[in-house]
């Protein structure tokens, strides 16, 4: 396994000082935003697919620094019911997936989307009940007349160009937000479809992100370091569905942490030693959007803490004591 970043968090630097100071603090890999809700400040794919001076000038770029391109991130809504959001976002993840082509990469980290309750609806609806009954026609519209068709239909443009995992974030408020739903999807549309792992998400639903692991398998495509802390208090009587704003964090029920600042060691290392379990030996990749620190403390403790709960060596062929 290795440590990687969400390159996004240093956006306001320009890519070849972010991945600098990336390399100087022990990460091994980079996981690049290149449209939707993660921008396109280090990687504009329309750009770069006009341009072979620049698309030329950003793989030397990313080579030259040492760090492994583990990814595009490319989140957004491309079923959204306004159709000019829907088209923007939908646009920014086939350029992602056009760019992948000619970088290599075959893995786009992307949000299922979801649509509104009707084909007149003005913004996304996500249900989360199935009482009264208008919640469960709600879900039957959504999946079947909007998710999986747009689905099936985008994963052929993905094979087309050579991105053989889309690597869905289970984040609340997209259709594919937990395990069940995420295994749905992909079962519905095929194996392309796979789910970066981010605990953080999962921790507030109260997911274990280990049983999550051991349900998703082969499933699992990419994984994100981002821990969640739970307010006990707050969600001993609000519950954990909160739609207060990130900066109320001693009125929340859960704010997003750092790694170890949410959980600790004991917790990390279990989830870590189950991705071993189910085969994965790949990223680790930093998502720092804790209100609490800096960008720079955050990270620095992240990949501190990481160190010591990576496996960074391979699995041992053999059992000398067995």
């Amino acid at each position: 396994m290795k440590i990687g970043v969400c390159a996004v968090l240093l956006s306001n630097l320009p890519l070849t000082k972010a991945l600098e100071h990336f390399r100087g603090i022990g990460i091994e890999a980079v996981e690049i935003g290149a449209g939707g809700y993660p921008g396109k400040a280090h990687c504009n794919p329309a750009k770069l697919l006009s341009s072979p001076d620049e698309l030329k000038a950003f793989k030397e770029t990313v080579g030259q620094s040492g760090l492994e391109l583990s990814a595009l991130s490319c989140h957004g809504n491309p079923i959204h019911p306004d159709k000019d959001k829907a088209r923007a976002f939908h646009d920014d993840f086939i350029n992602a997936v056009r760019l992948a082509e000619k970088l290599g990469v075959k893995r786009i980290i992307a949000f299922s989307g979801c649509p509104g309750d009707s084909p007149g609806s003005k913004y996304p609806n996500w249900a989360t009940c199935p009482w009264p009954d208008d919640y469960s026609k709600i879900l039957k519209y959504q999946w079947e007349d909007v998710l999986i068709p747009y689905w099936e239909e985008t994963v052929k443009t993905c094979r087309d160009y050579g991105v053989t995992q889309v690597a869905l974030e289970m984040h609340p408020g997209p259709c594919a937000y937990n395990p069940e739903t995420l295994l749905k999807l992909r079962n519905a549309v095929g194996d392309i479809i796979g789910a970066n792992l981010d605990p953080s998400h999962l921790i507030w639903q109260q997911i274990n992100p280990s049983l999550a692991a051991r349900l998703l398998k082969d499933a699992v495509y990419h994984v994100h370091a981002k821990d969640t802390k739970i307010d006990s208090l707050n969600t001993s009587r609000n519950g954990v569905l909160d739609t207060k704003h990130y900066s109320e964090e001693l009125e929340r029920s859960w704010i997003f942490r750092t790694v170890g600042y949410g959980n600790g060691f004991d917790y990390w290392k279990e989830f870590i030693s189950t991705l071993r379990l189910i085969g994965y030996d790949d990223i680790l990749s930093i998502e720092h959007e804790d209100s609490v620190m800096t960008n720079d403390e955050g990270l620095s403790k992240a990949v501190s803490f990481l160190k010591e709960c990576i496996i960074s060596q391979s699995k041992p062929s053999e059992m000398f004591w067995a």
